[in-house]
Order: C-alpha cells, then structure tokens, then sequence
C-alpha cells in the first residue's frame, strides 16, 4: 500500500438534513472512493460519516448512530472482516462490504462474519445506492447481538459460521457455499421474510450470481434435505407462501460462539 499525506481520518458530510435523516458510514482507504461516495451520499439526504482506517471507523461507531456501514476490506490497519466481527459482536446495523475481492471463499467467509451483503470494485454509485436502500428497507429495529454459532432445539442443529460446521443431531453435516449463505442471511434475521429476489441479491452475489430465481428453490430443498428432521414439514427454514422464505427456528448465540 502506498503512503500518503497525513490526513483527518474521519469526516462528517451534513448538507443542512434534518436530524432524523439517516447516517451512514462509509469506510475505505482509497480517498477517491471515500470522498466520492460520501459527497454523492450526502447529496442524496443522507448523513454521512467517514472513515479512512478500521480504528477510525470503530470510534465513530462506538460515538455516533449509525443506521448502515459501507465497510471496505482492506484497511490499512485493522483488516475488514475484523471491523466487522467486532460491530456484529454488539449491533445488527447492516454491513456492505465494499471489495476487490472476489473469491468465493471471501464472500462467503464476509457473510458468515455477519455482512448483509458485498459489492465489488469498481461500482457505479446508483448501484451501490439501490443495494444500500434495499436493506435499510428491511433493517430490524434497533440493535440486536449476534453470534458466529447458533444451536437450535437443544442441540438438534448447530450452526457454527466462522468455522463452516455444521451439525444435524451431533452428525456432521456438509453445507454448500450457497446453502451456507443462504442459512446464514436467514438466522442472522430471524422471522424476516426475503423473497427470492432478496435471496440471490444478498445471499448469491446479486448480478454476479448466474442462476435464476427458481435455483434458489433447488438450493433450499437441498438445505432443508440436509437441516430438516422432516424436510416436507420444516421446523427452521420455513416458506412464506406467495413472498418466500423465513427462518422459524429459535436458537440461542454467545460472544463466544457457543
């Protein structure tokens, strides 16, 4: 990485917007993108914070109300995905993660880490700004912890995502990189239905994803062939007849992921 003139390492953007008006931050080490989403941002009505290091980004979210973090992966101190693990330790804020990355294995290791969707680089800004509104629509209220491990019915199906285990009564279960993106965007928002759409949008990579709407059908028979005691009546992956699917399992999490 190449050094550059020192600099403030945050940046308050306010175009005169109510105090209501939604806050986002934006964190990236390359000032071009950084200034140019936070300015086209701003002028959108939204507050925007800034941040140009993962330290930077972590004070402004211990500080300030934050209602969506655009997080890039490589900062120049604290990588990304470390930023992300530590705001998904205390809040469910939705996480985008901005990224040159794409390897299937980074995706699905951000989504495990609890990021509710990626866009890779380079962007154009109407994009990022649809992707940016699709999930502040469908946001939970209010600030919910998560965990990187869930045990649902007792130990009848343990979810471990930072490691990729997964168990089905104390049997090992092998998930796919897609039916582990899609379980994990289901048990990160319990109850919440997401359509089809919603699923390959934020779950699949979006565009980037070459199926179609119904493979996302295939994907969850096979989830549920895998999770399921009985997958023809679902306790956990369940269907919203007419809009899609929602997770019905309770579960419980820990700091720890146990």
């Amino acid at each position: 990485m190449t050094a550059r003139a020192a600099r403030p390492s945050t940046l308050w953007y306010n175009l005169g917007m109510a105090d209501e008006s939604l806050t986002i931050l934006v964190v990236d080490d390359e000032p071009a993108i950084l200034e140019g989403v936070a300015a086209y941002l701003a002028k959108q009505g939204y507050r925007v914070l800034q941040a140009d290091s993962g330290r930077g980004a972590l004070s402004l979210f211990e500080k300030e109300r934050v209602d969506l973090v655009l997080l890039d992966l490589m900062l120049p101190d604290i990588p990304g995905e470390e930023v992300c693990r530590r705001i998904r330790a205390r809040s469910r804020v939705p996480v985008i993660m901005l990224t040159a990355k794409v390897a299937e294995e980074d995706i699905v290791g951000g989504l495990a880490l609890g990021a509710d969707g990626y866009v890779t680089k380079p962007f154009g800004l109407k994009e990022l700004r649809a992707r940016m509104e699709a999930l502040l629509r469908r946001a939970s209220d209010g600030a919910v912890p998560l965990a990187a491990a869930y045990t649902f019915g007792g130990s009848d199906l343990t979810a471990d995502f930072a490691s990729g285990v997964f168990t089905k009564r104390g049997v090992d279960v092998r998930l796919t990189r897609a039916e582990q993106r899609i379980l994990a965007l289901l048990v990160h928002h319990p109850g919440r239905i997401f359509t089809r759409d919603e699923i390959i949008d934020a779950a699949l990579g979006g565009e980037d994803f070459t199926g179609f709407d119904r493979s996302v059908d295939a994907h969850i028979k096979n989830l549920r062939r895998k999770i399921e005691t009985d997958p023809r009546h679902p306790a956990y992956v369940l269907t919203a007849h007419g809009f899609g699917y929602k997770f019905g399992g309770g579960g419980s999490g820990g700091g720890d992921g146990k």
